[in-house]
């Protein structure tokens, strides 16, 4: 028995002559940091990094740096800068204590009528005494702020102005209507617009030249398309991408969104406005199947599609009304098959009223023709 504890001891100690440092090797290789998307590392850091809505960022920055900042209330759509900015003012006010003197409460966390007597209260009726902090005041941020109760937003009014003299209180939502009156009244209003194309475009050739892609430029005007402003969405599609592919062009950007592509937009207009709808039904139906596209996707960009091509107005008018029926009763998971069809009997009424319109104007067009001409 002794032998045996002898010869263990013995390997061990071999063992630890060989690699005497094996456990702090484990520590540090799980230490190395992990990647973080391309949404968060290249996050605006400061107010000059800030892609758009100069007007607005200036007007933040001057009232920072004269210590006027007011209580803010920032809504827009997503992904137009709405937390970076305040994020990047925070930074600039307090510096490497940016941690201890904001409280940050987002739509995950609880923020009801409780959090804000409590917590909220709490927070915001200490003084603070941090040392090395340009501005003595601290920092309330409420992102999501429309998904508080009602009740919590009452309870806020009271506690915004009880506190104001040491506290500043930073609303961030996408609804403003979600806001009673009483805060908005309490609160300077920023609204942040989706971002111009130029803005987008300027910022991925940033990305792109930093991560060294291959984009081409039909690429990169995809990316800025499908955006539709949202700068968070122009990263996550380019990342996903780049993932995919390691060349990012048009059609890319487009199988790996899962977007339905221009070209298939195109011919299925044809199909709409010149088909019968039993033909029209049987190859929307294959196209949708052979490249999974989505009917919701379909409509809406042939919706846009409605818009480029020449017809009279009152019949434009109705085909649009349809289509916003039809988004609607697909956004509550109604039969793609049923839609379809309800899609191509639109379009059949349409193209009925712009024949019978010509005729009126020219007897002498046919049907087919005037489809045609249409298409």
């Amino acid at each position: 028995m002794a032998d045996v504890i002898a010869e263990v001891m013995d390997i061990d100690s071999s063992d630890e002559l060989r690699n005497p440092i094996k456990g702090k090797q484990k520590i540090v290789a799980s230490s190395e940091p992990k990647s973080v998307p391309w949404v968060e590392k290249y996050r605006p850091q400061s107010l000059a990094d800030v892609a758009a809505h100069r007007d607005i960022v200036d007007t933040i920055d001057r009232l920072t740096s004269e210590n006027k900042l007011p209580h803010l209330l920032l809504y827009g759509p997503p992904g137009t800068g709405k937390t970076s900015t305040i994020l990047a003012v925070a930074r600039k006010l307090y510096g490497a204590q940016f941690h201890n003197m904001i409280l940050e409460l987002n739509a995950s966390d609880d923020r009801g009528i409780d959090v804000v007597r409590q917590q909220i209260q709490d927070f915001a009726s200490t003084q603070s005494f941090s040392f090395g902090v340009k501005s003595p005041v601290k920092l309330v941020l409420l992102d999501e702020a429309d998904a508080m109760t009602k009740d919590a937003q009452f309870a806020l009014r009271r506690v915004i102005e009880k506190y104001t003299k040491n506290t500043r209180f930073a609303l961030i939502c996408n609804q403003v209507n979600k806001i009673i009156p009483a805060l908005q009244s309490r609160c300077t209003r920023f609204r942040f617009a989706p971002l111009d194309a130029s803005h987008v475009t300027e910022r991925l050739k940033h990305v792109i030249s930093a991560e060294g892609l291959n984009v081409d430029d039909t690429g990169l005007t995809a990316l800025v398309r499908l955006s539709n402003g949202d700068m968070r969405k122009a990263l996550n599609i380019l990342q996903s991408t780049h993932m995919a592919s390691p060349h990012i062009t048009e059609e890319a950007v487009y199988l790996c969104s899962g977007n339905p592509m221009p070209k298939d937009i195109e011919q299925i207009s044809y199909w709409l406005l010149n088909e019968s709808f039993a033909t029209g039904f049987s190859k929307i139906s294959d196209i949708k199947m052979r490249k999974g596209l989505a009917l919701v996707d379909i409509v809406r960009e042939v919706t846009m599609f409605i818009f480029r091509i020449k017809m009279p107005s009152d019949v434009r008018v109705h085909l649009i009304n349809d289509l916003a029926d039809i988004e609607y009763r697909l956004s509550f998971a109604c039969n793609d098959k049923l839609q379809l069809g309800s899609l191509l009997s639109t379009f059949t009424r349409a193209r009925a009223a712009i024949v019978a319109a010509a005729n009126f104007h020219c007897p002498l067009l046919d049907a087919a023709a005037v489809a045609v001409a249409i298409a």
